[in-house]
């Protein structure tokens, strides 16, 4: 006779948070619902309320996990000491957009109205995380400059921002266009045009020119 082994509180919480995940990916955040979620776990609605008493708490738990991960691969990629900070730099752009391929439904939930409009403490979490990420951006820009392998008078937090904006724009073409396109050689090929105007120098001013 084969005993049934229960699971524990946090390895269903776990599981409830996964497949949230994967059907936010197969349907849609905002056409998830908890019936879904439980028929996909093995468990009854009541059930899946006793590990999260509601909806936009499973959303909460979602955005707290996938801020970890991004916390965890932006620190793996720049904790490299000895690299120059651009190197770094596209590292750590590379690693944002592997994982973005890895959680297809990472850019979805972003965009969703769940996001946006249902779950203030859910638009929170991830505005907070973006907030992190903009400034290592700033910090790698900054460290850039001190080393002359950007143009002196480039506006770091600016920057930092057109990098964040060539990442936001390929993850919805990426998502938009059924994943067609290679999203991380996408990346890299936009983000050394970009670099290319940080490293320009200053056109002169008019007096400068003699005009």
């Amino acid at each position: 006779m084969t005993m049934r082994i229960r699971k524990t509180a946090e390895v269903r919480r776990q599981e409830i948070i996964e497949t949230t995940l994967r059907l936010a990916d197969e349907v849609g955040p905002d056409r998830l619902t908890t019936e879904m979620i439980a028929r996909e776990v093995g468990l009854s609605q009541p059930g899946i309320f006793r590990h999260f008493p509601k909806k936009e708490n499973i959303w909460e738990a979602v955005a707290l996990v996938l801020s970890e991960r991004m916390g965890k691969v932006w620190e793996d990629a720049t904790d490299t000491p000895g690299t120059p900070p651009l190197e770094r730099l596209r590292n750590l752009v590379r690693r944002h957009l592997q994982l973005i391929e890895g959680t297809p439904a990472l850019p979805a939930i972003l965009f969703s109205r769940e996001m946006h409009l249902e779950n203030e403490a859910l638009r929170r979490t991830f505005f907070g995380t973006m907030q992190k990420f903009h400034a290592r951006l700033v910090e790698l820009l900054e460290e850039a400059k001190r080393r002359g392998e950007v143009r002196p008078d480039l506006p770091a937090e600016d920057a930092a921002y057109l990098v964040i904006a060539i990442i936001q724009s390929l993850a919805l073409r990426w998502s938009l266009s059924g994943r067609a396109m290679d999203l991380v050689k996408t990346g890299e090929r936009l983000l050394e045009v970009q670099f290319q105007g940080f490293a320009c120098k200053p056109p002169a001013d008019s007096k400068q020119d003699g005009r």
